[in-house]
């Protein structure tokens, strides 16, 4: 039955590797999903929009599990390669990059199995086809304000992952993964000729300190294992001879920690403070100044410590490469806001295989996955769902 449920999956799947839908976008996605839920023999029903949202009941009431996959695709041109010429995106500057068309196909197996079995298992299992994760603030937020989780007592996620070799099972106990922030700031400055530096205050030497002086300053109150920060942009100027008047820049930092978000604006402020004072000129009153802005993206992916040593352990006994206690990544994730209403735990599946020609991490445009990983990432599933409702005190604090 596995292998013929294994074709079913992977055909599944390159369906929607086929015809990806950017977030909140995911209209023809959604009604496929509905489709095949309903040739299952499952109802569901709309949630967020362009998401869909499903239960599955045992032959008696008891506790209640959720299942996340994320619908949406990148805003991406797909690469032809020897793997993909059967399914490649028939969309123009959109594909699967990050492994969600697997997502969907994987639960949607789960489904079926456990459409299947649901006179052999009590409680019941809530399918949760969430779209816009990829584009913050993401789609999770509306699942949770629409009652997505209503009744539900856990919840459990999967990704594929490109630089994990395949088949490997990652998951940990604690931050797992990143806060995603932005930071944007506008120092304004005194433009005027190069030829009379007295009479300008230029906003590109400003921000070449700040650069230079944050690289210096932030590992030394930030713990560097803790964090990432990046420069994205800066727009300046339009003419070669001329100090400009002001200066954008744009960035993002990442931390494991969500009061290092603070922490990390904290240290820019003081060093922009600290310039302002530096660049001042009497006969410019006012100038320079700045305008720093932080937005604040997903925060810190958490797993329920309980439940994913639970987990661990149960995935440990029926899989040979299981790591419970992965590296944390600085990936980042709207799945963060379920853990915040309810236990569970977030786990990420290897496809990385050179022999398949399959290595190319999440995002690129020659993404692909080695079709293995589906069937054992349904199988993976199945078995927490059903060890979960057969046992929920130990996944639990009770």
């Amino acid at each position: 039955m596995l292998n013929l449920l294994d074709e079913w999956i992977r055909g599944i799947r390159r369906d929607f590797h086929r015809n990806p839908e950017l977030s909140f976008n995911e209209y023809r996605t959604q009604e496929k999903i509905i489709s095949i839920l309903h040739e299952i023999g499952i109802q569901c029903s709309k949630i967020a929009e362009t998401g869909v949202i499903a239960d599955i009941h045992g032959y008696v009431p008891g506790h209640c599990i959720a299942i996340r996959a994320d619908m949406d695709a990148l805003a991406a041109s797909e690469v032809l390669t020897e793997s993909n010429r059967a399914y490649i995106s028939s969309s123009d500057g959109v594909m699967h990059a990050c492994g969600h068309d697997g997502h969907m196909a994987m639960v949607l197996g789960l489904a079926h199995l456990l459409h299947e079995n649901k006179d052999t298992f009590s409680g019941s299992v809530r399918f949760i086809f969430q779209p816009a994760e990829e584009v913050p603030p993401g789609g999770a937020i509306r699942v949770i304000e629409e009652g997505g989780l209503a009744g539900v007592d856990a919840i459990l996620g999967i990704h594929i992952f490109g630089n994990v070799d395949v088949g490997t099972i990652n998951l940990r106990e604690g931050a797992f993964m990143a806060s995603s922030n932005r930071f944007s700031l506008h120092i304004y400055g005194k433009g005027g000729h190069h030829s009379t530096p007295e009479y300008c205050i230029d906003p590109i030497k400003i921000s070449s300190e700040f650069v230079l002086s944050l690289g210096a300053e932030l590992p030394t109150r930030v713990d560097p294992n803790n964090y990432v920060l990046g420069f994205g942009t800066l727009n300046s100027g339009g003419q070669f001879n001329r100090s400009p008047d002001e200066l954008n820049m744009v960035g993002s930092f990442r931390t494991f920690d969500d009061n290092d978000i603070d922490n990390v604006g904290s240290v820019m402020r003081d060093i922009l403070d600290s310039l302002m004072a530096k660049y001042s000129k009497g006969s410019f009153d006012g100038y320079p100044y700045y305008e720093l802005d932080i937005l604040r993206g997903y925060p810190v992916l958490v797993n329920h410590p309980i439940f994913t040593r639970a987990a661990s352990s149960r995935l440990s006994s029926h899989f040979s490469d299981v790591n419970g206690d992965a590296e944390s990544i600085f990936g980042a994730e709207d799945f963060a806001y379920y853990l915040q209403k309810v236990p569970g735990t977030y786990v990420i599946i290897g496809t990385r295989n050179p022999e398949k020609g399959i290595v190319e991490g999440n995002h690129s445009n020659s993404f692909d996955i080695d079709e293995d990983v589906l069937i054992k990432g349904t199988r993976m599933l199945y078995l927490l769902a059903l060890e979960f409702l057969e046992n929920p005190g130990s996944f639990l604090e009770c």
